[in-house]
């Protein structure tokens, strides 16, 4: 089986848009479960009820994959489940390290999404001696003296970085020297990274400072519907709308 070192996935040179391949994975999640369910073909209604975006986005999506179903018919989801396994680059393995080893991190490495989806645990790395030869779901946790030799020895190009905000620039700067070109940053910080390399950031406490927005604006929707005043969400909220018709994140400040 190929590695992830050897072949990137092909979304890049086929021009399919960075908003797009963000939807993907949730078309694949969708579609995954229709064909646990033995359920042959989907229209497109269907399945971007199903994904959570309207049809109309899924079926220009969808274009871009030369994927454009049978009128009647719809889509076959076996199919569908195989091409969007491939632009993702799942039809391969990714050898994959997590380092930082704490609470969040030994979570990850117990998290069995990973395996199913073509992502292989390779090495769990972390700066505590007391750590080193200890197991966490089933493999030994190695120092981070020996990075870079774990990066070279399992070819690996993804990295999970999931350590104090303090010690993730450093990680990070050691993992790409090491030849690592997508990381996955749990640390709540900001990687600076050179070109050339992909960065996804995860952080909770972000996410949920956006649900606290949120709530505060219903709270105060409620309230002023209860004045009697015009409820906000009356208004056009194509207004705040992008390009692609998507409503922008609010980050806090």
């Amino acid at each position: 089986m190929a590695t992830g070192r050897t072949h990137r996935p092909a979304t890049r040179s086929r021009g399919i848009p960075e908003a797009t391949v963000a939807r993907l994975p949730l078309y694949l999640r969708a579609l995954t479960a229709l064909s646990e369910r033995s359920v042959p073909t989907v229209s497109s209604e269907e399945l971007a009820a199903a994904a959570g975006v309207n049809s109309a986005k899924l079926r220009k999506d969808f274009s871009y994959l030369g994927s454009y179903g049978t009128r009647g018919v719809g889509y076959d989801v076996e199919y569908l489940v195989y091409q969007i396994s491939r632009e993702l680059g799942l039809t391969q393995d990714w050898p994959v390290v997590i380092v930082g080893i704490g609470n969040l991190g030994a979570a990850l490495a117990n998290y069995g999404g990973f395996a199913s989806r073509g992502f292989r645990v390779a090495a769990l790395i972390d700066a505590d001696p007391a750590m080193a030869g200890k197991p966490v779901a089933g493999i030994p946790v190695q120092h981070t003296d020996d990075l870079e030799k774990i990066i070279q020895d399992n070819g690996v190009s993804i990295g999970v970085i999931a350590t104090p905000a303090g010690a993730a620039q450093q990680v990070c700067d050691r993992l790409v020297a090491a030849g690592v070109t997508s990381i996955l940053n749990f640390a709540p910080t900001v990687l600076t990274v050179p070109d050339g390399v992909d960065v996804r950031k995860v952080d909770l406490s972000i996410e949920l400072q956006i649900l606290a927005f949120h709530e505060q604006r219903k709270a105060g929707e409620e309230t002023a519907a209860g004045d009697g005043a015009l409820p906000a969400t009356t208004r056009d909220a194509s207004a705040d709308q992008g390009p692609d018709g998507d409503v922008p994140a609010v980050m806090p400040a």
